[in-house]
């Protein structure tokens, strides 16, 4: 294990000092829908309106010194750019951003307003990573992994603890697999309070790269990823967070970006409640696995709300 609970519990001493206690909402009317007690955890309220802030900050608070010194480059479909933009404005670092072609508007708004450089490379997530990689070793940047910087996840798991301060009876909690440190966070918390509660993970049908490598044991690399759902969409499955998921994890899912629009209006009409398809694919898997979950105390995972409402409507439009 590349972290431990004792690390997150450090993290959490860091990053609290400039973020959100994001609340753990119960929902009566999707309790009664779905048949077991459904519990929010609305990160789409964070500061960045993301939890991925919150490995940001962690990061940064270890690093600072390097990165105000040499500036930090990372790449990212939008969230983990706020993150590392949001604390490199806190401690006075350049952050430049590769991103690739397509992203919302929204996002690149929001990274713009943290004072952070874009460059726009490639047309899927891979595309812009390898090119931030180049330029960090060409202009002597700090290079912050999106996903296999293991400094991120101490941080990112600070809000499972608060699911599990705010729910000790939890039994089971759903988490969206990008890369996997939200996932992987939920792993080294949850089972180390209580190896039962179990960690569920989703992924969207077009970009399945973790949910292959799980069921094959091995990592998988699709090469692709045709997926509405920005977080989701990663074209491979990677070391780090593999190595503790790979055994840990207790059940992946898939769902369709149909499923994930569905769960996007239901989130909004029932709950007043603002999701990107990212943020609303944990609720999306909760319906496909309500047959199993039954009577269950159920914690499920709003990750973000950076949408384009433009969009938002164009996607509705379409039901």
């Amino acid at each position: 294990m590349f972290f431990t609970l004792r690390d997150v519990f450090k993290a959490r001493n860091t990053v609290s000092r400039f973020i959100i206690r994001t609340p753990l909402r119960y929902s009566r009317r999707l309790s009664r829908a779905l048949g077991f007690n459904v519990f929010l955890k609305l990160e789409n309220t964070q500061v960045t309106r993301s939890f991925k802030v919150r490995g940001g900050l962690y990061y940064m608070s270890t690093r600072a010194d390097e990165a105000v010194k040499r500036g930090v480059v990372t790449a990212s479909t939008g969230n983990h750019a706020q993150s590392i933009a949001y604390a490199a404005s806190i401690y006075g670092a350049r952050a430049v951003i590769v991103m690739p072609r397509g992203v919302s508007r929204t996002k690149i708004e929001a990274l713009r307003d943290l004072g952070a450089e874009i460059i726009f490379h490639g047309s899927i997530f891979e595309e812009a990573r390898e090119y931030a990689e180049k330029l960090a070793e060409r202009e002597g940047m700090l290079y912050v992994h999106p996903v296999n910087e293991p400094l991120l996840y101490p941080g990112v798991a600070t809000m499972h603890l608060e699911n599990i301060e705010d729910l000790p009876t939890v039994d089971v909690i759903i988490n969206p697999i990008g890369g996997g440190s939200g996932a992987t966070g939920a792993i080294v918390v949850a089972k180390s309070m209580d190896p039962s509660i179990r960690v569920i993970g989703v992924q969207a049908e077009g970009a399945p790269s973790f949910y292959l490598s799980w069921r094959e044991r091995r990592l998988v690399s699709t090469g692709r990823a045709d997926t509405i759902a920005e977080g989701l969409a990663t074209a491979r499955a990677y070391e780090l967070p593999f190595s503790v998921l790979g055994d840990r994890i207790d059940d992946v899912v898939l769902v369709s970006d149909q499923e994930i629009i569905e769960a996007i209006r239901v989130l909004l009409e029932i709950e007043g409640v603002v999701a990107e398809p990212a943020g609303s694919a944990a609720l999306a898997a909760a319906y496909k696995l309500r047959d199993k979950l039954q009577g269950k105390n159920v914690v499920v995972m709003v990750t973000g709300g950076n949408v384009d409402p433009e969009q938002l409507m164009k996607w509705f439009s379409k039901q």
